[in-house]
Parts: C-alpha cells; structure tokens; sequence
C-alpha cells in the first residue's frame, strides 16, 4: 500500500513537473521590439517555424505612431496572439490602435483582425489581397487548429470591410502619409508591402525574410521569378529601413544579403540546368552547398526550394 501511495505521488508529481514546465515555456515566449525611428517600431517574433508555444508568431510585424493613434501592420495569426500584441502595444505607447493595415494572406499577418476590430481598429487591405486571403482561409484554419489547438477559440475571419481596389493606395493618419502598394508576386501572389516616405521606412511583409532562410510554397503560391522581381521594385523606393515579414529590422543591403541575393541565386544557378535538361535531382545535388548558410532554416527549406524553382522554371 505504501509502495503504491509512492507510486502515485511520483506519477503525479511528474505530471505536475510536466504541466508546469509547459506552461512556463509558454510564458517565456514574447515578442521582441526594436525602435527603428522614433515612430516606428517592429515586433520581432521566432525564427523558427510555427508552434503552440510561440503563437503562430514566427513572424514580425509593425508599429507606427502617428499623431492621431497607432497603427498596425498585420495582426497575428489568433486572437490569443492579437492580445499578445496589444500588450506588446501598450508597453510602448498610450495611442490606441486606430488602424491595422494587413501585407499579406498568410494566417499571422491577418488572422488577429477580429480582436483588434472587437477594440475600434479599422482594418485595412488591398482587394487583392483580401480576395487572396478568402482563398487560403480554411486551409490555414485547419492547418493551425492543429497547431495552436486550444488556443485558437475565439478566432474568426475578418476581413477588411471595405477593401481598396487597384494595385496601391495612399492613406493619412495624424499628418503621416502611408502607401500600401503591391509590388508584384511573392511569397503569396497578392501580398502588398507599406511605405512610409517621412519614415523612410517600408513594411515589406513576406516580400522580404531577414535572418532566416525564405521558403518557396509547394503549391504554386510564391513564383521565384515574380518574388525576385518584387523586391526591385521594393528597392527602388530606397528605403532606409526595411522591417521584413520575418526576422530583425535593418537596411536595404541587409534585405538583399538574405532575400533579394539568395532569390537571384536561385534564378542564376538553376536556370542553366533546366535549359540543360539536367536530372532534378543532380541539380538539387550539385547545389545543396550555397552561400546562405548562415541564414536560420536553412537545412530544412534550401534543397527543397531549389526544387520548387526548378520545376517553375521548367513548367515556364
């Protein structure tokens, strides 16, 4: 009897270790801030790939402090991530969020509208990218109530209300002029990035991945020519500042070193082996071994985009 009264107490005990240790890897995770100009902030999340513990938030996002209330590019991929957000918010400013403007159609660049829109926020988008992010909805649902299990109650589609049309726009809060433009094709078809020219700075969404590898979608969604052809036109605005869709903020010439160079590389190195009719497969060989090895994921996405590429340029 006392050995199974043990027995139990250390079950339990374990149990409870378990638990605990759960929970506080929970709490440890947090979105970090990096002041880029004196109103602009990014919210910085993981590198690595989605979790339970990080929310869904391996992605960054913006802030803009304008002088009529703040402004927030992409929302998070939960309500419980939104909220995290807005705390992360709140710590840096007292202007309440007076607009979200979403870049993309990826879960954790919209998928938080709802709760911000709950607060009095207007959320904002191009057509074509609420047209994109009805597409890719339920897909991503499923895919993230697998995920984030519990933690995605409460979390509904909302979407801009009143979508703007065309290819740009051009918007004022509080005497800061902001441009959402869409600069061709890229991680997904219809993302869009934000430019604001008193800042100097561009919210560049997925168009741009800083520190970690990017990753070309396997469903025909991100087109490796389009993307590279996107970040030109990103670049001729001549940013200062350039806060990616993933990673820490920085300059132009960080931007190109980890997304606009590896882009170019994949064009210039298996272009000529498709003209070639090289075997795929000697091709992804051949180029395992790339100057982006310092880039975060680069084992798990490298071979497999030099893949994709190849079959989209085949398939040209």
């Amino acid at each position: 009897m006392v050995m199974r009264i043990r027995l139990m107490t250390r079950v339990a005990s374990a149990a409870l270790t378990f638990t605990l240790l759960q929970a506080s890897a929970a709490v440890a995770f947090d979105l970090k801030t990096v002041k880029v100009t004196p109103r602009v902030y990014a919210l910085v999340g993981a590198l690595g790939p989605r979790s339970y513990d990080n929310q869904a938030l391996n992605c960054t996002m913006g802030l803009l402090l304008t002088g009529n209330g703040a402004v927030l590019i992409d929302s998070g991929a939960s309500t419980l991530g939104a909220k995290l957000i807005a705390r992360k918010i709140a710590s840096l400013t007292d202007q309440p969020v007076k607009w979200v403007i979403n870049t993309g159609a990826q879960d954790h660049r919209w998928l938080g509208n709802g709760y911000f829109a709950s607060r009095g926020a207007q959320i904002i988008a191009l057509a074509r990218t609420v047209k994109s992010q009805k597409t890719y909805t339920e897909s991503h649902l499923q895919r993230l109530k697998g995920l984030l299990k519990e933690r995605l109650a409460g979390t509904r589609p909302y979407y801009a209300p009143n979508p703007l049309p065309g290819n740009s726009a051009r918007l004022e809060l509080g005497g800061m002029k902001i441009e959402i433009l869409w600069p061709g094709g890229g991680h997904f078809p219809d993302d869009a990035i934000v430019w604001v020219p008193s800042e100097k700075t561009v919210f560049a969404g997925d168009l741009v991945f800083n520190d970690r590898l990017l990753g070309i979608q396997s469903d025909g969604a991100s087109v490796v020519r389009d993307w590279a052809r996107s970040f030109e036109v990103m670049a001729a605005l001549a940013p200062a500042h350039v806060v990616p869709g993933h990673g820490m903020p920085g300059g132009l010439a960080k931007a190109r070193r980890d997304t606009g160079d590896y882009l170019a590389w994949l064009l210039r190195n298996v272009e000529p082996a498709v003209s070639e009719m090289e075997d795929i497969g000697e091709v992804v060989k051949r180029l395992a071994e790339a100057p982006f090895r310092r880039l975060e994921n680069y084992d798990g996405l490298h071979r497999k985009n030099i893949n994709l590429t190849y079959l989209q340029l085949e398939a040209e």
